[in-house]
């Protein structure tokens, strides 16, 4: 009896010890072994990219798990350039981290499409005809940070957001508890640089760096972020450059639009021409059914003031 369970507990601690046992680095340099790699990757693994550039659309289905993600990194000089389409998709491709890399020349940058737990670090993302990165069809706690998004939004029809999170037209796309954190957006970026949708929920926005010149204003697009979603908390953010608010929030459908919490964020609207210009510009304000915070700490250079006429300041 003392030999079996030796054994057995030797077994188990080889286990915690090595890992997967099919873990594997995946050097690549080529389009093709890229495309592959993102084929047949599983738990664990790391695709490292060579510098160079991956022409192409790439596409992975396939998921890592939460204790051995699967991991795709290289430089900045490792570029993903498409002709078209998504530069990077992660179609239903859960518990991945995306690293360092530049995507580039399509439709849009990185689309994460019903994913959990993706986390997107230090990227760079650019030179697209629509948005730079897309969290969408309930795709939950995914992380942007320490990443670059600008020249966006290049077709001109004012959908070329820096970071989309869910889905217009409705509120079944539950892309919830997504986090922004310590990006560079813009400028160039031809949407908000954040758009937080109705439907999604619990998210956090923080330490971000805005520079909206470039701001089309087609669909509305006048502001660094606008919250259409719930519950949001949006603080140490920065922004310059834009064409009409700072912050905005709107109900697109009935009780969406609410409970964010805005703080210790620093708006320059100079710049900003005309009339009712704030750093935020609450639409849906109600202290029972749809309260926004803001709070004392955010500050405002130039414009009409830190919020419109109404929304209590606490």
């Amino acid at each position: 009896m003392k030999t079996a369970l030796f054994l057995s507990f030797g077994v188990v601690a080889a286990g915690l010890v090595a890992g997967p046992a099919h873990a594997a680095t995946i050097d690549v340099s080529t389009a093709a072994q890229l495309k592959s790699a993102l084929t047949s990757a599983k738990a664990g693994d790391t695709i490292k990219l060579a510098d160079g550039t991956y022409t192409g659309n790439f596409k992975t289905t396939v998921s890592g798990s939460s204790s051995s993600p699967i991991t795709l990194t290289g430089s900045a000089k490792a570029i993903l350039t498409a002709g078209g389409g998504y530069g990077l998709h992660l179609n239903g491709a859960s518990y991945w981290q995306v690293k360092g890399i530049t995507v580039t020349g399509g439709q849009k940058g990185i689309m994460i499409d019903s994913a959990t737990r993706v986390v997107i670090d230090g990227v760079t993302v650019h030179g697209l005809d629509m948005e730079g990165v897309h969290f969408r069809k309930s795709s939950t706690y995914g992380t942007i940070r320490n990443s670059k998004i600008y020249d966006t939004g290049n077709d001109g029809r004012g959908m070329g957001e820096g970071v989309y999170v869910g889905s217009a037209g409705g509120t079944s796309d539950k892309s919830d508890n997504v986090q922004i954190l310590d990006n560079t957006i813009g400028p160039d970026v031809g949407g908000e640089a954040i758009d937080l949708k109705e439907g999604t929920t619990g998210g956090r926005v923080a330490g971000n760096s805005f520079d909206g010149r470039g701001l089309t204003g087609a669909n509305y697009d006048d502001s660094w972020i606008d919250v259409k979603g719930n519950n949001y908390v949006i603080e140490n953010n920065t922004g310059k450059n834009t064409t009409n608010n700072g912050f905005e929030t709107h109900t697109q459908q009935s009780g969406w639009g609410c409970g964010t919490v805005f703080r210790n964020n620093r708006s320059d609207l100079t710049g900003a021409t005309g009339s009712g210009r704030y750093a935020f510009n609450i639409t849906n304000y109600n202290a029972s059914s749809c309260k926004v915070t803001i709070d004392r700490s955010n500050t405002v250079t130039g414009g009409n003031g830190l919020a419109n006429p109404g929304i209590p300041i606490g």
